[in-house]
């Protein structure tokens, strides 16, 4: 089993940023690649931006290029999300993602319980 805990959001003024972190924890599995997703009121979650674990290559939504990095610490366990030049159009639920191999080998998936952002006009 793998639990995933999110921090580091809350309420900024748009041209600001936040960091994001998301640490897992567990035992008996490896993960794959790690993601952030987001969930705004009225709409579908989606992806924000995915790392893989094994070669770090990484991929952004369209509307986050440019604005939005990545990243993994060495022991892969922890992942971050720098958001910068913020938008109130990225005011969202914002959810770690984590897919995960276990020692026999089955692919999971598993959702941290998100962590608000909201950015002010």
């Amino acid at each position: 089993q793998v639990q995933l805990v999110e921090s580091g959001g809350g309420l900024v003024q748009a041209g600001g940023s936040l960091r994001l972190s998301c640490a897992a924890s567990g035992s008996g599995f490896s993960s794959i690649a790690m993601a952030w997703y987001r969930q705004a009121p009225g709409k579908q979650r989606e992806l924000v931006a995915r790392i893989t674990t094994t070669f770090r290559t990484t991929n952004y939504a369209d509307s986050v290029k440019g604005r939005f990095a990545i990243s993994i610490n060495n022991a892969k366990n922890t992942m971050w999300l720098q958001m910068n030049s913020l938008k109130p159009e990225d005011t969202a639920v914002y959810y770690c993602n984590a897919q995960t191999r276990n020692n026999y080998g089955v692919l999971s998936d598993y959702w941290g319980q998100g962590t608000q952002v909201t950015v002010s006009s």
